[in-house]
């Protein structure tokens, strides 16, 4: 089916800009870890910072994600948007703290044992996951939710996809704070290096697109 002539190229190819994108972003993050990205070395009390950074950052995030999922079940689609946005630009800003404490500094162990620890390691392989399993899925809503009119959506795969990227992404945050609370105000934390085979790992899966 032919385009329409007034239809920009990223609204008539939407999974073609998510495709893109999604490939932008695990390369900056595989980048960081593997030491490609020309990043400084930050101190420990850097380290310490953009973690406590990350974790305010992402508790925006869910806030606002909870809002904007608040909004458009009572039919403000405005502040729906306006939320939504909130949130992934929120989720930029983690981005760039994150590369760069990563890819300049050190990861955590905690000092957890037994199942305390078996529970903390689950909870935090599920975040890792769904953080990466999530990247396309959010843009996918993003890109739509940008280059379509709310009275064009309704023909989209918009509103499905937003129900997946908000469960896949929420979780991924609530689970990223509960995991920064027991590490970092619980039981503590020794550094270690870096996990790069297993981001590697999780980041070579990616989730099956369904039509635009």
């Amino acid at each position: 089916m032919a385009v329409a002539d007034d239809q920009s190229w990223p609204k008539a190819h939407p999974r073609a800009v998510t495709t893109v994108l999604s490939i932008i972003g695990y390369a900056l993050v595989i980048g960081a870890f593997g030491g490609f990205l020309p990043l400084p070395d930050l101190s420990r009390e850097t380290v310490i910072f953009l973690g406590d950074a990350i974790a305010v950052v992402n508790t925006l995030a869910l806030t606002a994600i909870v809002a904007g999922v608040y909004f458009i079940r009572n039919g403000q689609i405005r502040k729906h948007r306006a939320a939504m946005l909130t949130a992934f630009t929120l989720i930029m800003v983690f981005l760039v703290l994150y590369l760069l404490k990563v890819g300049g500094g050190f990861e955590k162990a905690i000092l957890a044992e037994g199942a305390v620890r078996v529970a903390y390691l689950i909870m935090l392989a599920i975040h890792i996951l769904l953080s990466a399993l999530a990247v396309p899925v959010v843009l996918h809503a993003v890109v739509l939710g940008l280059t379509h009119s709310p009275e064009e959506l309704r023909d989209t795969i918009h509103a499905r996809v937003g129900r997946v990227a908000v469960a896949a992404w929420g979780l991924s945050l609530a689970l990223g704070i509960v995991t920064y609370v027991l590490l970092n105000h619980v039981y503590g934390w020794t550094p270690r290096g870096h996990s790069a085979g297993l981001l590697l790992l999780l980041l070579s899966t990616r989730p099956p697109f369904d039509s635009d």
